[in-house]
């Protein structure tokens, strides 16, 4: 295929949507295998947990210099080597043969997905016409959401029929397809000309992220004290802050910055940032706890629960779709703070319902609003985030706004599960998925109110982020949208 934007770009939005999914079902699919790795490859409970969470922390790590991956190389080269990168740790995921094994294909498999994940943006800002780019961002984000709550409904399906290591197998016919469309689909541009990477700044920012991003992994398992000797969690953080304070003092110095001071001037893309922050925050802040009550307080199977997302999800598409034609308008921002008050408004009948109303049917009616509530936001937050940001800068963009998004699920798992924990006062959590029936009674009595406090928290969160998007600018400011430099083609021809 010609390097040229295509003159149908659907079909390229299609296999960035393809590549997303198989990366964002992987961070939830593979709990619901938890038992069966243990089982079968005589894994403690320490191993099965940096299994998971090495995913995370690397994909969460590496999003930003991905990201300039995509500006130096072409967004197409990293998201084919992402995705390259992705299926053969996903190969040795299924083959390994003892936990040690598991966990580096891991963290390998969390660095393709972190190469991939941002470079779609930049791809689908370039190849489609601005009155088209909301409905696209929408499909592509809808299709990511969807991946990610259908993990778990996946993933029992595969453990109840077959081997726990088909969970990693079946993403070798998903990357080797994805591979293909991308080379015949997926066009060569070059937004902004290359960028040169710059080693230093490299290191301080991944350095900084790690130690963040681990301290809130693994905060809430160390109680928020000592890690080993004088290592603690405060401390780490504090190194991670700054190492990250170190970083921004040395970017703006550089010629080509790792992350270009002048996004952050651009009013629409800082505000977009914290409402995304905000948005990640309560959508992570509402699975956690929820997930917990269905399991282990109502006493649902891990598919059971699984299922009850999928209200959630069928009213999130078209919901994002119906919305999708508003997103680039004037009436963006107004579809943004709606959708996310309807997603705080369901998580506030959540935990009413879970405490006046014991029993799953309860919970629906607020699954749904949250599903329509996520559906809005879709669309115009990606378009407003974009619509200051030239060609040159999207790379950088994306991988800016894909990290502050990992960051804010990281704290809503930290501050939910730091409320839970507090509320519990020391009772312990039972095990999950013992089918029918409920909990112990100790854990239902102290769960159920301490789910309200948490999602009450994680409400006021949306509702913060839905009053900020009343702030963005209607129309872009010429001067900066423009800027950025010309589109190239993969041979270095100007578009």
């Amino acid at each position: 295929m010609s390097a040229a934007a295509p003159r149908a770009p659907w079909a390229p939005l299609l296999v960035l949507c393809l590549g997303t999914a198989m990366v964002l079902l992987d961070l939830s699919i593979v709990n619901i295998a938890v038992p069966r790795i243990i089982t079968g490859l005589q894994a403690s409970l320490d191993q099965v947990l940096w299994m998971l969470n090495g995913y995370t922390l690397v994909f969460a790590v590496l999003l930003i210099s991905a990201s300039r991956m995509g500006d130096r190389f072409g967004p197409r080269t990293a998201f084919l080597a992402g995705v390259a990168t992705f299926t053969l740790a996903s190969a040795a995921c299924g083959l390994a043969q003892d936990p040690a094994q598991l966990i580096a294909a891991r963290v390998v498999q969390g660095a393709g997905g972190a190469l991939l994940t941002p470079q779609a943006l930049p791809i689908i800002a370039t190849i489609f016409a601005a009155g088209r780019r909301g409905l696209a961002f929408g499909i592509w984000s809808a299709v990511g959401v969807v991946a990610s709550i259908a993990g778990p409904i996946a993933g029992g399906l595969i453990v109840t029929n077959a081997s726990w290591r088909w969970i990693f197998l079946v993403n070798l016919p998903v990357g080797l397809v994805t591979l293909a469309l991308t080379l015949y689909f997926v066009p060569d541009l070059r937004p902004g000309g290359p960028h040169r990477l710059e080693p230093v700044g490299l290191v301080l920012a991944t350095a900084g992220l790690l130690c963040v991003s681990f301290a809130l992994i693994e905060g809430e398992r160390y109680r928020w004290a000592g890690v080993a000797g004088v290592i603690s969690i405060p401390l780490i953080v504090a190194a991670g802050v700054v190492l990250l304070l170190l970083f921004v003092a040395w970017d703006r110095g550089r010629q080509q910055p790792l992350v270009p001071p002048s996004l952050m001037r651009r009013p629409n893309f800082a505000l977009m940032c914290w409402v995304s922050l905000t948005l990640s925050f309560g959508l992570t802040g509402l699975f956690l706890p929820i997930t917990i009550h269905l399991q282990s307080a109502l006493g649902l199977t891990p598919i059971e629960a699984g299922l009850m997302f999928v209200p959630m999800a069928a009213l999130a598409i078209p919901s994002g779709l119906l919305t999708a034609g508003l997103a680039g308008g004037a009436a963006g921002k107004y579809v943004l703070a709606a959708g996310l008050v309807v997603v705080g408004a369901g998580v506030l009948w959540l935990g009413w319902a879970a405490a006046a109303r014991p029993g799953w049917p309860a919970l629906v009616p607020g699954l749904a609003a949250a599903g329509l509530g996520i559906g809005a936001t879709f669309g115009p937050l990606p378009a407003i985030a974009l619509r200051d940001v030239g060609p040159q800068l999207a790379g950088a963009a994306s991988g800016t706004l894909n990290t502050i998004r990992q960051v804010g699920s990281l704290l809503g798992s930290a501050a939910t599960g730091a409320i839970l924990e507090n509320r519990l006062g020391g009772v312990a959590l039972p095990g999950l998925g013992h089918g029918a029936g409920l909990a112990p009674d100790a854990f239902v009595a102290a769960f159920v109110p301490a789910l309200r406090p948490a999602l009450v928290a994680v409400s006021a969160v949306l509702l913060v982020g839905a009053l900020c998007c009343l702030a963005a600018r209607r129309q872009a400011r010429p001067e900066l949208a423009v800027s950025g430099g010309p589109v190239t083609a993969g041979d270095g021809s100007a578009r």
